[in-house]
């Protein structure tokens, strides 16, 4: 009998009865982890792994040809209100190139650069090394530039450039991670506690799912030597792993107590609690991580890499549940429901028949069709806006302002329009026509240097490679990033005067990349590539879920319903983000768009962390449903019993998306509103009215083709109150 047993059982058993030998083999394999981490770093992508479209043939080009391109900072002078005292300026210009020509990580400073409107001054500095980790090394420079402005008050003494702003940012990540740490522990150890009403019961999800993400960290090192990163890993792992690991190991922990309550014996309780929460919790990690393997199918390293990231923490979070916690109830027995919070617990553990939400669902199985109509017209007004998303790549401009480096950056584009948003024209031709190519070059300067969409306070500059087959020409827009003037020089340059130009040129291949470029190109990828990634979700988790439950039914209905809830988030997205509804409350500048790639993203994460409920729920009014229950008597049986451990769970989700909402980047916001307002919408809508009413409505074709969905012969169902005998065990 032993033998057929769920596999999960077989695992269950096995750690239940070798208790300290599961503890010893978890707490190997996290260090384990850890240790591998340490050993093989992380490695991030370099830019050509992440550039895409015409703008990374540009960047190819430009990196065939092996020009030396060192890290260059500029320090900026301005005045802190007024004009600029110009002598003021140059002793503090002399001052700060004194002290960078003193260190080490500084190969060069030249003479100070007037702005045209004489409202500023710049002293161009060229570092040492390798520029790929000149923000590293930039802290001196930094330090040196803070000096000069600590001995100038009256002057804004600031240093920008591509290292101090990788600096400035990373640093600002960094912050947020930790801040999310410290907030979301204690914040969701609470939330349990008042779940469990005891401390060592609250505390067990939190631990399990910590050591996932610790886990998850460290395997993110190897794994990164074969998926290259981005920055926003590590706070994905960290906003997943504590979302799923806490849920996972809710479900089985609250089974286990309620078969215990019932009077099982501690194996025994864990047996069950593994044949049902235990099968959930791996539908529910296969279902999250099918749906993220839909990113990959996206070709984008930064898809990949996030995707990369969050498989790894479900996967450990689920075999966390499965194997680990299991040990830990059984070592410690009745420990886990001390020590008691005397109130807490006498809520958590009363015992009788339920009222809130019976009452709560008893519109739903009472008027079955007006429900769901009310609902599906309430979620479908919301998920309106999301008609209107206005989609933009990330940039300078979504960069938070209250990161120094960040105004130092607009300031000096404002003096200084060349250094804002630049285009990088790139030729490969052979070096016998590069004469050519270098009159082709100075004809696109010439006609760029006529037209008002193109700075002029600086003249274009032409490179040519040693062997003369790779010549490169940088000009840039006096504008935003993603402004529309921006995204017109763009045009302008690939349409119009490019072709013109070097496009006359025989045999020479040409490529317009730059910032602007690569955000235009990355949205058209995205687009192109959504609706392979929609269909790849939505088909694997229709086969997941009808393979599941038997059910072809539960497999349409399931992505009906998660649609429905995603295109609703969409919507409120929109609305905070877009539309500005939250600026002061979220603390951030709108630029009146959502950023490219985090509904492709939130699309896919909401769907997989959608099926955690709904695999749950479904699940135990299937069981009720197996018992012979009438349909609406076993769909009240199954939300009602899980309404408490889905209401916890879905309360832990909100509060830890919810950080991510107050955290600096503007991304990181809209994944924590986003994935917020899902489960929000998820708990209090879709389970409460759009599922039970769903189905009432379809009676026993919720079950087919399987044997559930055959008629049997049974007293009549009744329409009304539909309540759970008091005495009924609950799934």
């Amino acid at each position: 009998m032993r033998s057929r047993q769920p596999a999960t059982v077989r695992v269950a058993r096995w750690s239940a009865t070798h208790p300290w030998r599961a503890i010893g083999l978890w707490v190997l394999l996290v260090a384990l982890c850890v240790v591998a981490g340490g050993a093989t770093g992380t490695r991030q992508a370099a830019d050509l792994e992440l550039a895409i479209g015409e703008a990374g043939r540009a960047d190819a080009i430009q990196a065939e040809g092996s020009f030396d391109d060192p890290a260059e900072e500029r320090v900026l002078i301005t005045a802190r209100s007024g004009a600029l005292d110009r002598a003021a300026a140059a002793r503090a210009a002399a001052d700060v190139a004194g002290r960078l020509r003193q260190l080490p990580e500084v190969a060069e400073v030249s003479d100070p650069v007037q702005a045209p409107d004489g409202t500023a001054l710049l002293v161009p500095v060229v570092m040492r090394g390798d520029p790929g980790s000149a923000d590293r090394r930039v802290g001196p420079l930094l330090a040196a530039t803070a000096a000069v402005q600590d001995a100038n008050p009256g002057l804004r003494v600031e240093q920008v450039g591509d290292a101090s702003i990788d600096h400035g940012i990373g640093e600002r990540l960094d912050g947020d991670l930790d801040k999310a740490f410290r907030i979301s522990l204690p914040l969701t150890l609470l939330i349990l506690l008042v779940a469990f009403g005891a401390i060592v019961g609250a505390g067990v999800p939190v631990l399990l799912a910590v050591s996932a993400v610790v886990a998850a960290m460290g395997l993110w090192g190897p794994a990164s030597q074969l998926v290259p990163g981005v920055d926003a890993v590590p706070h994905l792992i960290v906003l997943i792993g504590m979302a799923v690991g806490v849920d996972y190991s809710l479900f089985y922990l609250k089974r286990e107590r309620e078969e215990r309550a019932h009077g099982r014996g501690h194996i025994d309780a864990v047996e069950i609690a593994a044949a049902t929460s235990g099968r959930s919790v791996v539908v529910s990690g296969v279902a999250v991580i099918v749906a993220l393997a839909g990113l990959y199918m996206a070709s984008d390293v930064t898809f990949s890499a996030l995707a990369t990231g969050a498989v790894l923490v479900v996967a450990v979070a689920v075999l966390g549940s499965l194997t680990i916690l299991p040990a830990l109830l059984v070592t410690l027995r009745g420990a886990v429901d001390r020590p008691r919070v005397p109130l807490l617990w006498r809520l958590t553990s009363r015992r009788g028949r339920p009222r809130l939400w019976p009452a709560l669902l008893r519109p739903a199985l009472r008027r079955p069709g007006i429900a769901l109509a009310l609902a599906v017209a309430a979620l479908a007004a919301l998920a309106l806006p999301a008609l209107g998303m206005d989609l933009r790549p990330s940039g300078p401009d979504t960069l938070p302002r209250s990161i120094p480096v960040v105004g130092a950056y607009d300031r000096l584009t404002a003096a200084f329009p060349s250094t804002g948003s630049r285009h990088l024209v790139a030729v490969r031709a052979p070096a016998g026509r590069a004469g050519r190519v270098r009159a082709a070059l100075e004809d696109l300067a010439a006609r760029t240097g006529r037209d008002p969409l193109f700075a002029h306070d600086r003249a274009p500059e032409i490179r040519a490679s040693a062997d003369r087959r790779i010549h490169t020409l940088q000009v840039a827009s006096p504008s935003d990033f993603d402004s529309p003037q921006a995204l017109a020089a763009l045009e302008r340059l690939r349409g119009t005067l490019v072709p013109a130009t070097v496009g006359a040129v025989d045999g020479a291949e040409h490529a317009v990349g730059g910032e602007v470029a690569g955000g235009v190109d990355a949205e058209d990828k995205l687009s192109g590539a959504l609706p392979l990634v929609v269909g790849f979700v939505l088909a694997l988790t229709f086969l997941v879920m009808s393979a599941t439950f038997r059910s072809v039914v539960v497999g349409l209905t399931a992505i009906a319903i998660n649609l429905l809830s995603t295109l609703a988030a969409f919507g409120l997205l929109v609305l905070v983000f877009q539309h500005r509804w939250a600026e002061d409350l979220l603390g951030f500048s709108s630029t009146g768009s959502v950023t490219v790639w985090v509904p492709m993203f939130l699309f896919v994460i909401l769907f997989g962390l959608s099926m955690d409920y709904h695999v749950f729920v479904v699940s135990r009014i299937r069981e009720a449903a197996g018992r012979g229950l009438p349909i609406r008597m076993a769909v009240a049986e199954g939300i009602v019993g899980s309404a408490g451990t889905v209401t916890s769970a879905a309360v832990v989700m909100v509060a830890v998306f919810s950080i991510f909402a107050t955290l600096s980047m503007v991304e990181m916001k809209q994944l924590g509103v986003g994935l917020g307002a899902a489960v929000l919408i998820d708990a209090l809508v879709v389970r409460v009215v759009v599922l039970p009413s769903l189905m009432a409505l379809l009676g026993r074709a919720n079950w087919w083709p399987s044997r559930l969905s055959r008629p049997v012969t049974r007293q009549p169902e009744p329409a009304g109150d539909t309540q759970p005998p008091e005495a009924a065990p609950v799934p």
